[in-house]
């Protein structure tokens, strides 16, 4: 339908004085506007669409510079609500351009009749609750407001433009046009000196096409960005097979996926791979031109670890280097100032190939930056360039900027929204906002959006909030708010997850460093689009977590908590546990534990590599042990660090924990050996503390041949094999040595009592539970040992002992006991450390490269053992030593 037709229809529509009463108002009239509009109708709601524009799009009304298309593939990104939809509508190509879209919901809006209720070329100029009514009141540019019991922003996360900073804007004489504002009418290019001022994507996207016709273009570029070949043309073969042989499935995968595209969790690390394999992977990827693809399927830790990522980067630097022929001007266009991912890649249609072109010209902003805009053109602080049109590819106000820049939002007691977020923004699910009742965001700050598939985000969003609407109205209630206690959990949460990926490490529109004075801080949700719905799910299961609810003939309800206090990662790790409905151990009998933890860690990652891996054997308390050391790249002779497992003096062996042992040995630069003890129910208490000290003993006396620096060793473990390591300084004092220097104790056995809190707090989901404990101890020891120091280290004597790093984990039985027995440490004259990992289990600091939010906590215990041997704490510091990058936070 024509803008003036459409614009026509509305004013004769809304053209009064008069408020307009609905159920619900909702801003914009893009994807999420249009499918909120037909789910409200269909929930039998009243319902007003308020849009700015002249016709449906949002986004893609208005972004029409040439080249504009979608970066996700069209089949993906795409309504799923309505399989009659799918098969109604056919997309033309792998990668739908700005008009196709613009027709797509346009199609959509026809279908569904969604224009009659859309009130087109109308902005809301103010919004404030109105507390005695329980309602919204909105006043609008065109004179009728609006009086809505519910408020739902669907006003796009890149859809205000961010304003030039540069002087002399208004001078210029020529031609100047933005991106995110292209004229509708065709804009004429050939013959002219152009000017782009930006290479994010929609400057990506266009500088090919402005480059073909133009006499001369001239790129101002101040921060190169990744771009990757889309490779248009019709969609895949093999993914459309997919989507057609069980569309319902398809999309189902695509909903619980981390992206919101149906690929699956890459788990081969990169240093499991070699060069030939990664660059293999590589190629196919580089060929493929699925952004998703590259950014996810090429190995595990691309998105999370500095060097996995580092090795990524290169080969895209390669193929830079390779496409442009000069070689300065290739360099200008390599990034190296962010991970690859960190910012939000490209895919591009020649877009390195064009700067081989004799008509154009890169500038590089970081080494002569533009000082002002003069009538004629453009002036850098060496030269001058005459243009006839300035195109400004300068990006979006993102995630914040539309919802703050339509107008202001008042809520409970006078608070505005601008101030409210005026240190950033803050939300409960990305959704709501505490003291602002009944008002709801699609794809806000706070929810995974612009890094998922935004088709696939909406659709839940909304899903989301209309349900909860009629379940409200249903019960009786008529106002809806987030608790701040909820909002704070969810700020923490959200903390947690973006120390999970690299996106930290760039200055971004995700972090609003593209806005000068916006606050910093990642925006989007980064723990995934599955994980995010399960999330938003539990909400709901709980009674509403996090919500207060009222209504007039009905008890008011506040269900106050956080919805996730476990760190990201080991949420994500227990789910999966929980889907591979495992037996309980301790139902397994001794033996069976043993062969079904043997083929539970086949599926492990391998540890990373270390100079050297070699395995032996030492004399016990009572015959031989095997035993596995683990020696650093660097020239020895090297500090020992003698380690026992953990498995409750039942489970497990010298190679049980070899990833974390690999990881302390890169990390300290120490050797580590790690001991093989003997286990009951064959070998009962107290034969593994006797084995754990005579193994310490006879490394003792052969640590030249180990390669060991001569002096006292370091004694570490975790859960019982901590159990053990706490027991050998107790004997190694009592018993004339050998000397240690420091104890590193993680989440360790040290009381035989089970009536501490965490016992109870942690009796069961978080693998470590009440009951496996009660099984280990009856396996191992009598009760009527139990409390002999050996067993029990805690009842001993403290005084004396070697300096202890004790680290334990929330929710873990062990918990409390771990903490008492570094306080008792303390008390007694010895100088502890302690870590308390918060929102991690048991296990969860063990299993290295899995659970990423460890990583800061496994390098506190290295620095707390270099220090314990006299070194520097970090190992960058001493000479010669090669740097080990730690990734994120355990809390």
């Amino acid at each position: 339908m024509p803008d003036a037709a459409i614009a026509a229809r509305s004013s004769e529509t809304t053209n009064s004085d008069a408020t307009q009463q609905v159920d619900v108002a909702v801003v914009g009239a893009g994807f999420a506007g249009l499918y909120l509009l037909h789910r409200l109708r269909k929930a039998g709601f009243t319902v007003v669409v308020i849009e700015e524009a002249g016709d449906v799009g949002g986004t893609w009304y208005w972004n029409r510079y040439p080249g504009a298309r979608c970066d996700i593939q069209t089949i993906d990104y795409s309504y799923t609500f309505d399989p009659e939809l799918e098969s109604a509508w056919q997309w033309s190509e792998k990668y739908a351009t700005q008009p196709e879209i613009l027709r797509y919901l346009g199609f959509v809006a026809d279908r569904y009749d969604l224009r009659r209720d859309i009130r087109f070329g109308t902005k809301v100029t103010a919004a404030n609750w109105d507390e005695s009514a329980e309602r919204w009141r909105l006043t609008t540019s065109d004179g009728a407001d609006v009086s809505c019991r519910y408020y739902i922003m669907a006003t796009g996360c890149l859809s205000a433009p961010k304003p030039p900073e540069i002087d002399g804007v208004k001078d210029f004489k020529g031609e100047v046009y933005f991106t995110g504002r292209w004229p509708h009418e065709e804009v004429k290019l050939a013959g002219k000196r152009i000017a782009v001022i930006g290479t994010g994507s929609s400057g990506i996207q266009s500088i090919p096409l402005l480059a073909e016709q133009a006499a001369h273009l001239t790129v101002f570029q101040r921060t190169p960005n990744f771009a990757l070949p889309a490779h248009n043309g019709p969609a895949p073969a093999d993914r459309t097979a997919m989507l057609q042989g069980d569309r319902a499935a398809y999309r189902e995968q695509a909903r619980w996926s981390l992206a919101g595209v149906p690929y699956p969790q890459q788990m081969a690390v990169s240093w499991q791979l070699s060069d030939a394999e990664r660059r293999e992977r590589f190629e196919q990827a580089w060929a493929a031109g699925d952004l998703v693809h590259i950014l996810t399927q090429l190995w595990a830790d691309q998105g999370v670890d500095v060097d996995g990522n580092a090795l990524l980067a290169d080969l895209i630097r390669e193929k830079i280097r390779n496409i442009v022929k000069e070689p300065e001007m290739a360099e200008a266009l390599t990034p190296h100032d962010h991970p690859f991912g960190a910012k939000r890649p490209c895919l591009d249609t020649n877009y390195y190939a064009t700067y081989n072109r004799p008509n154009v010209t890169l500038v590089n902003l970081r080494q002569e930056p533009i000082t002002s805009i003069t009538a004629s053109g453009i002036t850098t602080d060496k030269r001058t360039f005459d243009v006839d049109m300035i195109v400004f590819a300068t990006g979006f106000d993102a995630m914040t900027g539309a919802i703050k820049a339509v107008h202001p939002i008042t809520g409970r007691n006078g608070k505005s929204l601008s101030d409210v977020w005026a240190s950033g923004p803050q939300t409960y699910l990305g959704l709501t906002v505490s003291g602002f009742p009944n008002l709801f965001l699609i794809t806000g700050p706070g929810s995974p959006s612009v890094l998922s598939n935004m088709a696939v985000s909406i659709e839940q969003h909304v899903d989301w909030v209309v349900d909860r609407l009629a379940a409200l109205r249903e019960a009786g209630f008529t106002t809806i708010d987030a608790t701040e206690t909820a909002q704070a959990g969810w700020a923490q949460h959200m903390a947690d997850c973006s120390m999970l990926t690299l996106h930290r490490l760039a200055n971004t529109w995700y972090t609003g460093a593209n806005v000068p004075g916006k606050a910093r801080g990642v925006m989007p949700y980064t723990g995934g689009v599955g994980p995010y719905r399960s999330i938003c799910n539990e909400v709901v299961a709980r009674g509403m977590l996090g919500f207060k609810l009222s209504g007039p003939n009905i008890a008011e309800q506040c269900n106050d908590g956080e919805v996730v206090r476990l760190q990201p990662d080991v949420r994500l790790v227990l789910g999966m546990l929980a889907e591979m409905n495992l037996p309980a151990i301790e139902s397994l009998g001794a033996q069976g534990a043993r062969d079904f933890l043997t083929e539970f860690n086949k599926g492990r990652p391998a540890g990373r590599p270390v100079g050297e891996v070699g395995d032996g054997v030492l004399h016990g308390a009572d015959g031989l042990l095997q035993y596995r050391l683990y020696r650093p790249a660097t020239p020895g002779p090297h500090p020992i660090a003698v380690y026992f497992h953990g498995g409750g003096w039942v489970l497990g062996d010298e190679q049980s924990d070899d990833p974390f042992c690999r990881d302390i040995c890169r990390r300290s630069g120490m050797i580590v050996v790690s001991v093989g003890y003997r286990h009951a129910p064959e070998h009962r208490f107290p034969a593994a503390a006797e084995d754990g000290y005579a193994a310490t003993r006879w490394i003792a006396e052969h640590a030249a041949e180990l390669g060991g620096k001569p002096g006292p060793l370091l004694v570490a473990g975790w859960s019982a094999g901590a159990n053990i390591a706490a027991v050998t300084c107790q004997l190694a004092r009592d018993r004339g040595g050998p000397p240690i220097a420091g104890q590193l104790l993680v989440c360790p056995v040290t009381d035989c009592r089970f009536d501490r809190p965490s016992y109870s707090d942690n009796a069961a989901g978080y693998f470590l539970t009440r009951s496996l404990m009660f099984w280990f101890w009856d396996i191992y020891c009598s009760p009527a040992d139990r409390t002999d120091p050996r067993a029990s280290p805690l009842r001993g004597s403290l005084a004396n002992l070697p300096p202890a790093f004790v680290a334990t984990c929330e929710f873990d039985p062990l918990r409390d006991e771990g903490i008492e027995y570094a306080k008792a440490l303390s008390d007694a004259g010895v100088p502890v450390e302690q870590l308390q990992a918060r929102g991690h289990i048991h296990t969860s600091l063990m299993m290295v490269d899995v659970v990423i939010t460890g990583v800061s906590g496994r390098a506190k215990m290295a620095e707390a053992l270099r220090s314990f041997a006299g070194l520097p704490r970090k190992l960058e510091e001493s000479e010669g030593a090669s740097p080990v990058t730690v990734n994120a936070a355990a809390g």
